[in-house]
């Protein structure tokens, strides 16, 4: 069996019991940083081995976890935070499992953009979720334009380097319109800025941004 295990995205007390009894009894767990894995393994005293599985090897040891998994080995599937598979790896690996016939279960948990856009406000019963917006300003741009068009709820994350420069395409693109952004969610320093671009910028000018960011228009 292939668990795909949602993590916390902050606060190490939001995994679900469920979540650490499986992490405990599997024979391996795959993560994209072994590293950043133990720190949530040692707090829960789970001493399952670890083998890292992200990007620039994802080919390799897909390969490798799917002879153990044919094996009759069961294998839990981690991303740094929150849920496998989204803007991650991940979906390589399950991919490659259901290819290969073999059975794959998700445990439930934590994803930063559901949180973020039901702390927003705003309608969640129809959303478009982007992922990340483009790095480079034109493309950026053009992406902005074309989702103005949609009529639903709009979400993706950015990161503090560029959200300075998004703000500022926002702001020409969709004017006044209200957004809202949220950082360090479930964290001690959990944030939630409302307004329109215009005004979130300004309010940086005294408060540089820092973290990873979830936007919602």
């Amino acid at each position: 069996m292939l668990y795909i295990v949602a993590t916390p995205i902050g606060n190490l007390k939001d995994i679900t019991f469920r979540a650490v009894e499986v992490l405990k009894s599997v024979d391996a767990i795959a993560c994209e940083d072994t590293r950043h894995t133990k720190i949530l393994l040692n707090h829960y005293g789970i001493k399952t081995p670890t083998t890292s599985f992200f990007q620039h090897n994802r080919f390799i040891k897909a390969e490798y976890l799917i002879n153990l998994l044919k094996a009759g080995k069961n294998i839990a599937l981690v991303s740094d935070a929150g849920m496998p598979g989204i803007l991650d790896p991940g979906y390589n690996l399950i991919n490659t499992a259901i290819e290969n016939k073999i059975e794959v279960t998700v445990i439930p948990g934590a994803t930063a953009f559901i949180n973020a856009l039901v702390l927003s406000g705003k309608p969640a019963h129809e959303f478009h979720f982007i992922g990340f917006l483009p790095n480079k300003k034109i493309a950026r741009k053009n992406k902005l334009r074309k989702i103005s068009k949609l009529k639903c709820t709009i979400v993706f994350y950015e990161s503090c380097h560029r959200i300075i420069s998004c703000l500022e395409d926002i702001q020409e693109i969709f004017g006044e319109k209200e957004i809202v952004l949220a950082r360090e969610l479930t964290k001690k320093f959990e944030e939630v800025l409302r307004g329109s671009a215009e005004l979130i910028l300004k309010k940086f000018q005294d408060s540089p941004p820092r973290g990873e960011f979830v936007a919602i228009i």
